[in-house]
């Protein structure tokens, strides 16, 4: 993949500052080579923010491959269900849900499956857990058919970012899916504990402005949940964190959509045991 990237020079940057038609050229020369420089350090440091921001972009686009939904479909999905103003919407879902004892976003549902037993719940919830936490970021912790209990971690990379004036992140989550088995119905638990992030710093906007040449370095964060908005009132990074409140929430529901979809019309939606 190639990127080119077109500055445009106006002959004013290169201007001497003094207009004098008895300006010693050497001076000038001088001017010219000290303004071309300065202009070239903000040209760099501006493809430098970009290149950065990129790279995380990529990033999450090849690390929801195996889940339900890639991180722009569950923006799209997000905004049509509760609008694109992310602080309105984290508002008014902070007056619906409440953190559970480990300062987590917790959802319960269960799912009624008449006509099935517990073994051909299993079977189909086996199946759909296998074929969507498959890979090194989304995992099954726990496939236990006798107790009825499959556990399993997502992974959606990219749910919301924010370019600041001296660092640029980029938040994930990493929701915990439960699902407990019995003959008719399933018990369905999505956890989200924290938000994990990704701060460049010194890759924000006013780095590049100022031509900073040294390099941003990579910092890996968690932030708990009861530290963010609308749970906390004060929030330094307010507007990211009631994108990814929205961004989870609105997993869940995907999730728990997917699920009683499996549990009801099969993985393919015509199977039966006549055949």
């Amino acid at each position: 993949m190639v990127f080119f990237v077109r500055i445009t020079v106006n002959q004013s940057h290169l201007r001497p500052i003094c207009k004098s038609t008895k300006f010693n050229p050497k001076i000038q020369r001088t001017i010219y080579s000290i303004n071309f420089q300065r202009l070239r350090l903000h040209v760099l440091g501006f493809i430098r923010t970009v290149v950065i921001s990129f790279l995380l972009l990529l990033t999450s686009v090849v690390s929801v491959n195996a889940q339900i939904l890639r991180a722009d479909e569950l923006e799209k999905y997000a905004k049509e269900k509760y609008g694109d103003k992310w602080v309105d919407a984290a508002t008014n879902l902070g007056s619906q849900i409440s953190l559970d004892k480990n300062n987590a976003i917790t959802y319960v549902q269960v799912i009624q499956a008449e006509g099935k037993t517990k073994d051909q719940l299993y079977v189909l919830l086996n199946y759909w857990f296998t074929a969507t936490f498959n890979d090194a970021n989304s995992v099954i912790k726990l496939n236990d058919k006798e107790l009825g209990t499959i556990i399993a971690q997502g992974y959606v990379a990219d749910i919301a970012q924010h370019a600041g004036g001296t660092s640029a992140y980029n938040v994930s989550i990493k929701p915990v899916i439960k699902c407990d088995i019995k003959d008719g119905k399933v018990r369905v638990t999505y956890t989200v504990p924290c938000y994990d992030v990704v701060r460049m710093i010194g890759g924000g906007w006013m780095a590049a402005l100022g031509g900073n040449q040294t390099p941003p370095s990579r910092s890996d964060e968690k932030w708990t949940l009861d530290s963010c908005f609308p749970f906390a009132a004060k929030d330094s990074h307010k507007k990211t964190s009631c994108k990814a409140l929205v961004m989870a929430h609105a997993y869940s529901n995907v999730v728990m959509d997917k699920i009683e979809e499996c549990l009801k019309n099969g993985l393919t939606g015509n199977e039966n045991d006549n055949w």
